[in-house]
């Protein structure tokens, strides 16, 4: 029996459905009764998304990692208006 990590470049990957899913599921069986661990590697948001949505993000070892938006500075208001002539 093999011990150690095999990593799935799924960059390369096209558009996922629920049969890449499967796949991926299956070979995550088949490495872990020889004795391996599955990561995959690459994967868009498309695949982390698909993969969170059919529950198997815990089953699956999916590890997210994703960039933080970045913010604007908040900018002041600044209002115009006549201040002689208050609003009745």
């Amino acid at each position: 029996m093999g011990t150690g990590t095999v990593i799935l470049d799924c960059a390369c990957m096209g558009e996922p459905d629920i049969a890449t899913i499967e796949r991926i599921a299956r070979l995550q069986v088949a490495l872990r009764r020889r004795g391996f661990e599955l990561r995959l590697g690459g994967a868009g948001a498309a695949l982390v998304d698909l993969i969170a949505f059919s529950g198997l993000a815990g089953v699956l070892c999916l590890e997210v990692h994703r960039q933080v938006e970045q913010r604007e500075q908040p900018r002041r208001v600044e209002e115009e208006g006549d201040l002689r002539n208050p609003a009745l």
